[in-house]
């Protein structure tokens, strides 16, 4: 009960936050752009759509992550109130996870209205609802379990560096991570074995976020197989326990006298 309690407080915190409500708004008028840009590319509305939306849900998603991530916890270290909070009868490993679950359904809600509005700018664009427009939802999921990942990251760094820098090495590893399969490929043709040793040491140790990434075979008319969208799911489950395990070890040997 405690941790549903943290997660709530941190939901309400974040919607109160005035960037989310300016990041949504501003997803929202690239989403009628998008449909201005459809309708002067005529026959390739509905793909224009679909990817300017899906993309620009994945950016400000992630920024959204990265920006309030990393104040989940050095917020409240800079605010002093971490004291008050860890001097009531709150584990610490329930203030990481609630906070962890308050933000993701942060992005689950903000991601279900990109995802509406999506769909309502299909709509605009076809006057009607077809099967394969659909296809925004799995993919709407892959980019929201892209952001619990990103998320744990942003955590992470938060229990233990400044705001600054974990903003950075956060944004560092979400590039590097949709990056991976070019890392792979980097190791396989590199003639230096210090090259080849440290991109594979990268490629199996960050994660490999460009497997939630399907918002070019969605915008050209595919489906997501759902055994991707459940190996995905089982991915980011596993990752994210990882984060959160390493993120409430740091925080429980932090000392906040």
């Amino acid at each position: 009960m405690k941790t549903i309690a943290i997660a709530l407080n941190t939901f309400r915190e974040s919607v109160r936050d005035r960037v989310l409500y300016n990041l949504v708004l501003f997803v929202l008028l690239l989403i009628i752009a998008s449909v201005v840009m459809g309708r002067i590319a005529v026959g390739q509305e509905r793909r224009i759509v679909i990817d300017v939306g899906l993309s620009a849900m994945t950016i400000f998603g992630v920024l959204i992550s990265i920006f309030i991530g990393i104040g989940l916890v050095s917020k409240e270290i800079e605010k002093q109130t971490i004291a008050l909070i860890l001097a009531k009868p709150v584990r610490r490993s329930t203030f990481v996870l609630g906070k962890y679950l308050g933000l993701c359904l942060t992005l689950l809600v903000n991601i279900g209205v990109m995802a509406v509005a999506v769909m309502l700018a299909l709509f605009y664009v076809s006057r009607d609802f077809s099967a394969n427009q659909f296809s925004v939802w799995p993919g709407a999921f892959l980019i929201f379990l892209e952001l619990a990942v990103v998320t744990a990251v942003a955590l992470l760094f938060s229990c233990f560096s400044s705001p600054s820098l974990s903003a950075l090495f956060t944004l560092l590893i979400f590039l590097i991570g949709r990056w991976s399969p070019d890392l792979n490929l980097l190791a396989e043709a590199s003639p230096s074995f210090a090259t080849r040793a440290l991109c594979r040491a990268l490629y199996h140790l960050l994660p490999n976020l460009a497997n939630f990434n399907y918002i070019n075979e969605i915008a050209r008319g595919g489906a997501v197989p759902a055994r991707m969208i459940i190996a995905n799911a089982v991915y980011a489950g596993f990752y994210v326990l990882a984060l959160l395990s390493a993120s409430v070890l740091i925080f429980e040997r932090r000392d906040f006298q």
